[in-house]
């Protein structure tokens, strides 16, 4: 797994330990399984390569973003507390440009 930038790093130091731990729980099961079930990660829908990593515990939902670099799970995004059903769209646009500048580092380091 990969961390990209600090943002992720700032998310966790918002959420309290039980939570976290669900967190690592989940983060373990993604990099672990084949097929990750869509109650823990799915696709973001008309953001290509975008997905949300879902998180439960007790009445909090939690959601990070992340897209797939190679083999590799990269995490995108801090994450947020989930209050409504939709996703911010804010939420969305920061997590694909945070997608873009990743993928344009690595190109620009390769090349």
């Amino acid at each position: 797994m990969v961390v990209f930038e600090d943002h992720f790093i700032e998310f966790r130091k918002t959420i309290d330990k039980e939570a976290l731990k669900k967190l690592y729980q989940v983060l373990t099961l993604i990099m672990r399984v084949e097929i990750v079930p869509s109650k823990f990660m799915k696709a973001i829908v008309g953001r290509k390569g975008l997905f949300e990593i879902r998180v439960e515990y007790e009445s909090n939902t939690y959601r990070i973003f992340c897209c797939f670099d190679e083999e590799n799970l990269v995490i995108l995004l801090n994450g947020y507390k989930k209050k409504t059903q939709k996703t911010l769209a804010g939420q969305l646009d920061k997590a694909e440009a945070l997608m873009k500048k990743y993928f344009e580092l690595k190109q620009a380091k390769n090349d």
